[in-house]
């Protein structure tokens, strides 16, 4: 027998081996494995092994010697062949030394991984282990033909499955389990470098498979967004190729990702939103072959930490740049769309690389996750529809120029952002007098969508799920193209209480992560509550602009009720001075007040009459609980006093 040179040195060794342990097996009872072998133990068996333990045939020591001297000069030659090859640039060379893998490990794989890449060569195991039924190795032929234990390659220990190489059977002796390449170890062997089926879901590979010779490290990629972090990470690991993963969840996708990075000699780059649990941190620690990152937007807790060394890269911004804009649409960035690296893309995608269509591709990128999470409201009304004290509508133009013009002031004249660039508006005043649609009205202005934030599907009883869901909406909301406004936010933006039970604790704990988002969001909120004085001192300081909305008084009264009927409705002759002198209600009131009197109208084919104008004010009074008196209804009073009022007129 020679070694060939158009068989690697590794299936060269196993043949040579097998052929050894074959003829060894043949001295001992010369058949060819049995129908039904292994099925049941027959008296021939039991006088073999009775014979000489161990071994199944048994045969004299000087026939084995004869046989294995024949074989020598076979042996030294594919051993010496065997060594070379893993000195050289072959897949099955540099999965060894990226694995850590010793000579006998080696041996055991090249074994292992030569019968299950030929049924000839199962064959012959079945007949070594005397069982048609088992033509894979088993921990007691492998002692056998290697002449010592391999228990530390094969064991939970060891490097052959340290590295993922190797699965075995589960049960039975264990003297008596089978052992295998994983499939995808033996795809790679065989050139088809297709990735592992259990890694993680979207797992990605990132450049080309390659051999470093780097040594192995614990990498902290820590702030910035998840593209900003790779960016840097793939700086930090020139011309290596990256395996960037969530972080697995089973041991099976454990396994995979072990051994994918194995076969590739790829870093692999785990993606984490939270601390390691002590399953996942040993996992890192014993695969202490490959170089891992933890790329993650916040600092991991160091009791978390695989017991490894490592280092911390710390990146700070997460705004694409100049530089990203110009790669991804081939313009400069736009102050108006402060995207991160991570956004960027998706907007690109989103309008196919349109630079013109930048502001939808926002709008989608932002909508897909809040409106889960709220309600969209895209802007129908102007400032011609917003009745306000002069004060108060100058307020609400200084508010829309502030957002219209925080690039000049910060950018271009050099201003301290600090804490940030973002726009805090508080609207605080009695229902119905303004606060939604002036709301409305600034987002409408700015040209953005208005995004109400729904608290009963934000606060959650559950410890910790309430700032998940806000820390959603700011992430969703960051590329800073609509504006989100908290209605009746006292109870989220309350003041903080005295600490008296776990409850009140958590409860303060909600505030203070608001207080930082707010802090540090860039883009505009709008907060309204019914009254001012609810909001903790501490929002207060963090707020740009302060309306306080008041309930109209007889002018504005008035020109509210002019307003509040289209030139194209059926209005018959009203008095509106009585109404805005009469009643001191807000505009909420007053517009629910017109499209009641305009839908009892409809109801009786005539028009909207005063008659149908105070009856519609009655049934809002009715909603409010309030009194109807003869002072504020006047000459109507007769038509309002009572429980069982006749209709209108028609």
């Amino acid at each position: 027998m020679s070694v060939s040179d158009d068989i690697p040195a590794w299936q060269v060794l196993a043949d040579v081996l097998l052929q050894c342990e074959a003829l060894v097996c043949r001295l001992g009872d010369g058949l060819e494995p049995r129908d039904f072998a292994g099925l049941y133990v027959g008296e021939d068996d039991v006088q073999r092994v009775l014979a000489g333990l161990p071994g199944l045939g048994a045969p004299e020591p000087e026939q084995v010697k004869v046989v294995r001297a024949a074989l020598a000069p076979h042996m030294t030659a594919a051993g010496s062949a065997f060594a070379d090859h893993l000195r050289g640039d072959s897949v099955f060379a540099r999965v060894c030394r990226v694995a850590g893998l010793a000579p006998r490990d080696a041996m055991v794989l090249a074994l292992l991984a030569a019968v299950d890449a030929s049924p000839q060569r199962g064959r012959l195991v079945a007949y070594v282990q005397d069982n048609v039924q088992v033509p894979r190795l088993t921990m007691a032929t492998l002692i056998r033909i290697l002449g010592e234990p391999v228990a530390p390659s094969l064991g939970p220990g060891g490097a052959l499955r340290g590295a993922a190489l190797v699965e075995t059977s589960e049960d039975g002796p264990w003297a008596g389990r089978t052992f295998w390449p994983a499939a995808r170890v033996s795809w790679a062997l065989a050139g088809d470098d297709s990735p592992d089926p259990g890694l993680p879901a979207a797992t990605r590979r990132v450049g080309t498979t390659s051999e470093s010779g780097a040594p192995p490290e614990l990498l902290l990629a820590t702030g910035a967004d998840a593209a900003t972090r790779f960016a840097a990470v793939a700086a930090r690991c020139p011309g290596r190729g990256l395996l960037v993963c969530r972080c697995p969840a089973t041991p099976g996708e454990w396994a995979a990702v072990v051994r994918e990075a194995v076969l590739g000699d790829r870093v692999v780059v785990l993606e984490v939103d939270a601390p390691l649990d002590a399953e996942a941190a040993a996992r890192i620690a014993d695969a202490d072959r490959l170089t891992w990152v933890l790329s993650s937007a916040g600092e991991l807790p160091l009791n978390t930490l695989p017991r490894r060394g490592w280092s911390e890269l710390r990146l700070d911004s997460a705004l694409a740049g100049p530089v990203d804009w110009e790669r991804v649409l081939g313009i400069g960035p736009d102050p108006a769309f402060p995207l991160t690296r991570d956004q960027l893309p998706l907007v690109a995608a989103a309008v196919g690389g349109d630079p013109e269509r930048v502001a939808d591709g926002v709008r989608r990128l932002a909508g897909g996750h809040l409106d889960q999470l709220a309600v969209r409201v895209r802007p129908q009304r102007t400032m011609t529809d917003l009745v306000l004290p002069t004060d108060q509508s100058a307020q609400i133009t200084e508010l829309i120029a502030r957002c219209r013009l925080r690039s000049t002031v910060y950018q271009e004249w050099g201003f301290s952002p600090l804490p940030s660039t973002g726009v805090v508006a508080l609207f605080s005043g009695p229902s119905g007098t303004g606060k939604t649609l002036a709301a409305e009205v600034l987002a409408g202005e700015l040209g953005l969508d208005l995004y109400k934030i729904d608290l009963s599907s934000v606060v959650s009883k559950y410890i910790g799920e309430t700032e998940k869901n806000l820390e959603r909406i700011f992430q969703a909301a960051s590329a800073g193209e609509l504006v989100l406004f908290f209605d009746e936010a006292d109870a989220l933006f309350g003041k903080r209480s005295e600490v008296s039970s776990a409850h009140d604790r958590y409860a303060n704990v909600e505030v203070a992560y608001l207080l930082q988002r707010l802090e540090t969001y860039q883009g505009i909120v709008v907060i309204a509550t019914n009254l001012q004085r609810n909001i903790d001192d501490a929002f207060l300081r963090r707020i740009s602009v302060a309306v306080d909305f008041e309930a109209p008084d007889e002018p504005h009264r008035k020109l509210i009720w002019q307003q509040a009927f289209p030139s194209t409705a059926p209005v018959g002759d009203l008095d509106l001075d009585f109404l805005a002198r009469q009643f001191r209600i807000t505009g909420g009131i007053i517009r629910n007040a017109a499209l009641g009197a305009a839908f009892l109208a409809a109801a009786h084919d005539g028009k909207v009459t005063m008659e149908r104008v105070v009856l519609a004010i009655k049934r809002e009074f009715q909603k409010l609980g309030r009194l109807r008196t003869e002072a504020e209804f006047g000459p109507y009073y007769n038509l309002v006093k009572g429980d069982d009022d006749a209709a209108p007129a028609r």
